[in-house]
């Protein structure tokens, strides 16, 4: 990769003044102003902020699905701002893990072979896919509903599907869009329980919520508002009568 920076070396994001602006003149809306952030390697942290706040804005820019308008953004040492779209979608997946609130997974396929799918655009043997595919679906306890597919599922069991897929290129970071959305409470505590395994073997996992439950239990909670970081280390209120 190009326009590598060795003195980030250990910062695996960092966030130098990024705007994202949309529209122009009378019409221009700035969805992030002057954001600067940086995350370490092994984080476990939760981005907040109401509607229009700019968090799902800063999700895209972080998992490179849209570029900043202006500033820079290092990914392990590499400037991804200004690649180009090819390189993009490398880095999409082979870095970056996605699990979104509505699962996304293919009504035809198999939870194996959902989760085999992201493999194939990597480059990855057959024979590896497989076993891949199967040790990430035992990490999230679906090892009995290998060949099961998504209308046959629960839920939850959907949205562990999804994780399984998320994490079987083995990336840098987990980026979770409002995954727990779509689910009931005590299904919540399932999937928040399988971030929290994945955060103890040592994966950087980034979760959008919401939720001041759902954000309780990660490490770090960074609060956006208008476009801008208000709390970079936010300390939720206690929920004495509410929890997941």
């Amino acid at each position: 990769m190009e326009n590598k920076d060795s003195s980030l070396d250990n910062c695996l994001i960092k966030l130098e003044n990024i705007y994202k602006i949309y529209g122009s003149g009378n019409i221009e809306v700035v969805a992030l102003s002057d954001v600067n952030l940086t995350i370490e390697p092994g984080e476990y942290c939760s981005i907040m902020g109401t509607s229009g706040s700019g968090k799902s804005t800063m999700m895209n820019i972080l998992g490179c699905l849209d570029r900043p308008t202006k500033g820079e953004y290092y990914l392990n040492g590499d400037n991804v701002a200004s690649l180009s779209s090819r390189q993009l979608a490398i880095i999409r997946n082979q870095r970056i893990g996605f699990v979104f609130q509505q699962f996304h997974l293919l009504a035809q396929l198999s939870a194996l072979e959902n989760v085999i799918l992201p493999m194939k655009y990597a480059g990855v043997s057959p024979e590896e896919q497989k076993a891949r595919a199967v040790e990430a679906l035992t990490k999230v306890g679906l090892e009995n509903r290998l060949h099961n597919r998504p209308n046959q599922l629960s839920g939850g069991q959907q949205q562990r599907v999804a994780i399984a897929r998320a994490i079987v290129n083995r990336p840098l970071i987990l980026l979770a869009d409002e995954p727990t959305g779509a689910l009931d409470s005590e299904t919540t505590k399932e999937v928040m329980k399988i971030f929290e395994d994945l955060n103890q073997e040592g994966m950087t996992i980034i979760l959008v919520t919401h939720e001041h439950e759902v954000a309780q239990l990660t490490n770090r909670a960074i609060q956006f508002s208008d476009g801008k970081i208000i709390h970079n280390n936010y300390k939720i209120p206690s929920l004495t009568h509410q929890s997941v």
